[in-house]
């Protein structure tokens, strides 16, 4: 290997290419080329480590109290805390033997002056992981993830007392030129837009001599001056509205108009919600598929977290699902029922489409075969929109997820009583459930039942946990990555490390009543009641992150919905393959945790 063939390789381990082009030549001056035969003792705790390797060909393994912790091969480095501290609790052991980098203690602890070398050894796992991220993201802090409502400009906000004159108030809306105005009836705060000046004044029998508070309407939609614009686009998008009232300590600031923090943004989706809006045939929903991928993979290019690419598209197919809805329930049947999404769409974890799981709860003493044909016309739009089918039937074509009220409570009964993995799996779908058309209480007096009937449970929420450990995390002790043969030697990320977490998330919201679907925003809840502390709570939440993405970009890739959780790690990069590493050893700290939590070795 020529100089410049190691200089080149030793740029592309992170953190190294952070080093100046002069720094990196006094480098390359002090590293040496060393080979260790199979089960040479590199560290351990009577053998000092004098160097910090990083592998060229073979790999080493480190042990902790005779158990396997970790397994280096080519482009990875260690150990730099044995350097750093001065001692080390592990064995590193060559398990193949191999040809590595060598550098110097003395001239590591000289590259740690380095205040970006420095800080990236000293960091913990999580801030590791953060900056792995970041580092793969090319480190480029979009505006999506670090812009507030604050650095947006904010337009005058025009507010006026409910007893002054419509004459007066557009006089004052005039002056300070804001789109709408808002009425203060006594700290209950109302809107006038212009919809409401034309069909009340101008078409109406308003005068505008009278009070402003005629045409006002309730419902003014804010936000606070310190909350991020992506959740502000949110917002907008799922509530259909241009404007934000802006408010600071509960007092009104100003308007956040969508044309500015879109001009900001520079994507198109609010383009596609309006494209939803002003749909009146299933035709122009089907047109909008594409511009939903194409959403996605812009977002993804501009850095933005899976969480927020997901929240987003999530509102968007929520939008379709009401738009679908409305075309097919009659005005007089809409308030009686409540049709749920379920799964990844009941959780926002959807991005690029999988199959559908819906359900239609309708209230006591409605017939329930009112609604046989409309949800089956429902059905059929969403495969034809693109919505694929669930291959287990969990859609509003199938009776057993359309019921009434007490249907639905007599099949938790029978759930909580079978508990066969059958009915193990029926829960866990419904528990990811949200509202998203027609009466959201049905939904809201289901979940308080469902809550109700596991309390204090814990010998039945056992059995539920327990499908954390059906699958075993794709990661081997000796050669790193598990693959499938029959799989082209690519591993299921979905069943090898999202459905651990996502599935143990679930059940312990359940057990704690918590009512958020969204798994990030459940892992925050248990942490906010002690359940798992902060710091567990952010591996969590990153290793999730970091799972979503690495199969967002598979997902995007794969031209077969059945192959799309499949993933070929050898095509990662190595940061990638390292965030996947460290992914999957958070997956197997959070199963030991369900498995003491819940007493799992006693469960049959």
């Amino acid at each position: 290997m020529s100089i410049l063939e190691q200089r080149k390789l030793i740029e592309s381990i992170h953190p190294f290419e952070l080093l100046s082009s002069q720094e990196l030549d006094n480098l390359m001056g002090k590293i040496d080329i060393a080979y260790y035969p199979q089960d040479t003792l590199l560290i351990s705790k009577d053998v000092e480590s004098i160097a910090l390797y990083i592998i060229i060909k073979g790999s080493v393994t480190e042990l902790i109290d005779g158990e396997i912790h970790n397994v280096y091969s080519a482009g990875d480095s260690f150990d730099a805390d044995a350097l750093i501290y001065g001692k080390c609790e592990s064995k590193f052991l060559v398990d193949e033997d191999i040809i590595c980098y060598e550098i110097k203690k003395d001239d590591f602890l000289d590259l740690m002056q380095n205040k970006k070398i420095q800080s990236y050894f000293l960091q913990d796992f999580v801030t590791k992981h953060q900056h792995l991220k970041e580092y793969d993201a090319g480190s480029d802090l979009t505006p999506f993830l670090i812009s507030r409502v604050s650095d947006m400009f904010l337009h005058s906000a025009c507010v006026v007392d409910a007893n002054e004159s419509i004459y007066d108030s557009l006089v004052k809306q005039k002056n300070l030129k804001s789109k709408i105005i808002i009425v203060n009836d006594n700290d209950d705060y109302l809107v006038v837009s212009d919809t409401d000046l034309r069909e009340k004044v101008l078409l109406g029998d308003v005068e505008i001599k009278d009070n402003i508070k005629k045409v006002a309407t309730s419902g003014v939609i804010s936000i606070d001056i310190n909350d991020f614009l992506f959740n502000a686009l949110l917002i907008m998008t799922h509530s259909s509205i241009k404007r934000l009232v802006v408010t600071q300590d509960g007092e009104i600031v100003g308007i956040l108009e969508q044309l500015d923090m879109l001009s900001y943004f520079a994507n198109h989706s609010h383009l596609v919600a309006v494209q939803i809006d002003k749909a009146s045939s299933i035709d122009d929903l089907k047109d909008l598929q594409n511009d939903l991928k194409n959403l996605i993979i812009i977002l993804r290019a501009k850095g933005v977290k899976v969480r927020y690419i997901t929240k987003l598209v999530s509102t968007l197919n929520q939008k379709i699902y009401k738009k679908v809805f409305d075309m097919c329930v009659d005005d007089e049947l809409k308030d009686k029922c409540a049709f749920i999404a379920m799964g990844s769409e009941g959780r926002d974890e959807q991005s690029v489409k999988t199959d559908q799981d819906n359900a239609l709860i309708v209230k006591d003493g409605i017939d329930v075969k009112l609604f046989e044909e409309p949800m089956l016309k429902l059905n059929g739009y969403l495969l034809e929109i693109g919505f694929p089918k669930c291959e287990g039937d969990v859609m509003v074509s199938n009776e057993f997820w359309r019921r009434d009220i007490s249907s639905f409570k007599k099949l938790i009964d029978s759930w909580t009583s079978s508990m066969s993995d059958k009915s193990v799996q029926e829960l866990s779908i419904f528990m990811d459930s949200k509202c998203v058309a027609g009466d959201s209480s049905l939904l809201d007096e289901l979940v308080l039942y469902l809550h109700s009937h596991f309390h204090k449970r814990d010998d039945v929420l056992a059995h539920i946990a327990k499908a954390v450990l059906n699958f075993e995390t794709p990661l081997s002790l000796f050669s790193g990555f598990v693959l499938e043969k029959e799989h082209n030697n690519k591993l299921d990320l979905k069943k090898g490390g999202v459905f651990a977490l996502v599935h143990g998330v679930r059940t312990l919201s359940l057990q704690y009543e918590i009512k958020q679907t969204n798994t990030i925003e459940r892992i925050k809840e248990l942490n906010n009641k002690g359940v798992i502390d902060k710091n567990f709570a952010t591996e969590l939440i990153e290793s999730f992150d970091s799972l979503s993405s690495i199969r967002l970009k598979a997902m995007l890739e794969s031209k077969d919905l059945d192959e799309s959780n499949y993933i070929n790690p050898k095509k990662l990069e190595k940061i990638q393959r390292d965030l996947l590493k460290d992914s999957f050893k958070i997956i197997n700290k959070f199963k030991k945790f369900m498995s003491f939590h819940f007493h799992l070795e006693m469960v049959s």
